[in-house]
């Protein structure tokens, strides 16, 4: 299974997302991949996570999982990526939401479809009980830092996955524009390609 994370007022109709799942149709996977309407509340979305994880397996933990998240899905991600030590992508990923989501506290417009998100401060401690101090195994994470991101510091991503394996991009954006470039990196990363899943994922 891939389970894609999307952000922050995103959906599973971002692009990224959306690029992801396409390719996998094309290589004959896209029944293993999966992709939340994640709530605001994080502790939700963690659950909603955990509810996408467990009917994949069905019941099964030994199923091979790995999963991407962009932005606060990252972060999720991350905590995730922990909790079931599996293969984990972080896309430009939230490394301090708690301080990030502050000026947003509130009504906030989502980005795909219309409709508004309510931003409460109990989310923020939310945020903050799923901190993850130090990740475990560095060789089972990639990340993709953008240094032209304009809504969080590359650096910080850096700091975060040392060890990990990392793809610096010199520029681009918050949502990584560009991120057809690099998709057949990520998807071989959580052990697919065009002839399906590949052996050992």
């Amino acid at each position: 299974m891939l389970l894609y994370l999307h952000g922050f007022r995103s959906s599973p109709q971002s692009f990224k997302a959306q690029l992801i799942q396409q390719r996998m149709r094309e290589w004959g996977v896209a029944r293993y991949y999966a992709c939340p309407q994640l709530d605001v509340s994080p502790a939700r979305a963690i659950a909603q996570a955990e509810t996408a994880i467990a009917a994949a397996r069905g019941g099964d933990p030994g199923q091979p999982l790995t999963i991407v998240g962009s932005s606060l899905g990252g972060f999720y991600a991350r905590w995730l990526g922990e909790r079931h030590g599996c293969r984990t992508v972080l896309l430009n990923p939230a490394v301090h939401p708690w301080t990030d989501l502050e000026a947003y506290l509130g009504a906030q417009p989502l980005w795909h479809g219309g409709g508004e998100v309510l931003v409460e401060r109990r989310h923020l401690q939310e945020l903050l009980d799923l901190r993850v101090d130090a990740i475990s195994q560095p060789e089972r994470y990639l990340l993709l830092a953008a240094t032209g991101d304009e809504v969080l510091d590359y650096r910080d991503m850096l700091a975060a996955f040392p060890g990990a394996r990392t793809r610096l991009i010199q520029g681009s954006d918050h949502g990584i524009s560009e991120f057809a470039d690099y998709l057949d990196e990520v998807l071989e990363f959580c052990g697919y390609g065009p002839g399906g899943v590949r052996p050992g994922a």
